[in-house]
């Protein structure tokens, strides 16, 4: 069973880069009155306590969301700060909400959610605040595959696995093109961590060839702490929404005032 806990690192820079994009491109699809599906492939669990001992003992969500917040990086119409006010106004003031949260905060009665977790412990926590979710407790990439296309066929996929299985690297590349062919009209985004070694540069190499309509957006970022291998936060989105490379530009330049 792996054993990657998100709660240790909920709310950091690479969340505040990933989910920054992620709740611009569902505000995006649900200002339109067409239903949708949203699909996630590793959910984690849904709800993040930044005044837990994970979050105090690594500290990277005060270099994240929180620093941002003093800083003004989000404005108070932006996407993400609605969906933090909503999960910080139900669950309190330290609450942070995962990707699983910030769709429930666009999403409407008519659209669809599938939210896969394989963690045991993680799947149940989720199972706890992702009611208006279909749970599956597998693979994601297995329900990713088994769904796509989905109805309704609209909608927006995010992958966002923990890279402990090294080989997801050399899969990812196939198994996207794989969901692009599937579900041609679908948004299709994953997540990845740039690192000191550039473990990532083949896999984003592979992206780049095999998908070149695609939207890059790559931010860099100082170590949370010495020898801290994470570097910088990606985010490769297919049939990006139109007006989503200005906001990942913006993303990069605030990135790069640190």
């Amino acid at each position: 069973m792996l054993s990657y806990q998100h709660a240790y690192h909920a709310g950091n820079l690479a969340d505040l880069h990933k989910h920054a994009l992620l709740a611009w491109m569902l505000a995006y699809l649900t200002a339109k009155p067409k239903p949708l599906t949203y699909l996630e492939t590793h959910a984690g669990r849904g709800l993040y306590d930044l005044s837990g001992p994970e979050a105090g003992k690594t500290g990277e969500a005060a270099a994240g969301i929180t620093r941002a917040l003093a800083q003004d990086w989000l404005s108070p119409d932006h996407p993400l700060r609605h969906a933090l006010d909503q999960a910080r106004s139900l669950y309190g003031p330290d609450a942070y909400p995962g990707s699983p949260l910030i769709a429930r905060y666009f999403l409407r009665p008519e659209d669809n959610a599938h939210l896969a977790e394989l963690h045991p412990a993680e799947h149940e926590a989720l199972a706890r605040v992702a009611g208006f979710a279909h749970l599956h407790r597998q693979d994601g990439l297995q329900m990713a595959q088994a769904l796509c296309p989905p109805t309704p066929r609209r909608g927006l996929l995010l992958i966002d696995p923990s890279y402990e299985v090294k080989a997801d690297y050399d899969t990812l590349p196939r198994q996207i093109g794989l969901l692009a062919r599937k579900w041609n009209v679908g948004i299709i985004a994953l997540w990845y961590p740039v690192l000191t070694d550039d473990r990532q540069a083949p896999m984003v190499r592979a992206l780049r060839q095999s998908q070149p309509e695609a939207l890059f957006s790559e931010v860099r970022f100082p170590p949370a702490r010495p020898g801290h291998g994470m570097v910088g936060s990606g985010m490769v989105v297919l049939n990006p929404p139109y007006g989503l490379e200005a906001e990942a530009a913006r993303l990069s330049a605030l990135f790069a005032r640190l």
